[in-house]
């Protein structure tokens, strides 16, 4: 376990969680993330493409990034799964914690498009798992 990988990943603002298509393809975007003991934590919607991609293969890479996806930092393999309704209600309470007010402003904003586009869908990450 690297705990100063988990805490340099999740100390940024955004981080670039990159999934897999079927094809090999990769697909980044960024994302609130969170730390929750040895694991990062983000929230996603429930019918996203990541979210697609994760139930297909939890294989992911991450990386620290700003807004708009540019790197900033060494990326990490790691495995992602998809919560449970309470595992999603936990995270989203984490990722809440560590944004405060800009999750109050741009957070509720997004968690009631979620609710629209069928719920959100909490995602861990295990950067010391290995792929499937």
């Amino acid at each position: 376990m690297n705990r100063a990988e988990v805490e340099r990943l999740a100390r940024g603002k955004y981080l670039s969680l990159t999934t897999y298509k079927k094809d090999g393809t990769s697909v980044a975007t960024p994302v609130w993330v969170a730390r929750d003991g040895d694991e990062l934590v983000v929230i996603t919607d429930a019918g996203s493409g990541k979210a697609k991609r994760i139930r297909n293969d939890g294989h992911v890479e991450v990386a620290p990034c700003d807004v708009r996806g540019r790197i900033t930092g060494a990326s990490v393999a790691g495995h992602a799964r998809l919560m449970d309704s309470s595992g999603t209600a936990y995270i989203e309470g984490q990722i809440k914690r560590k944004y405060g007010l800009q999750y109050a402003a741009i957070g509720l904003m997004e968690k009631l498009r979620r609710r629209e586009a069928g719920g959100s869908v909490g995602i861990r990450i295990d950067i010391d798992s290995p792929a499937n």
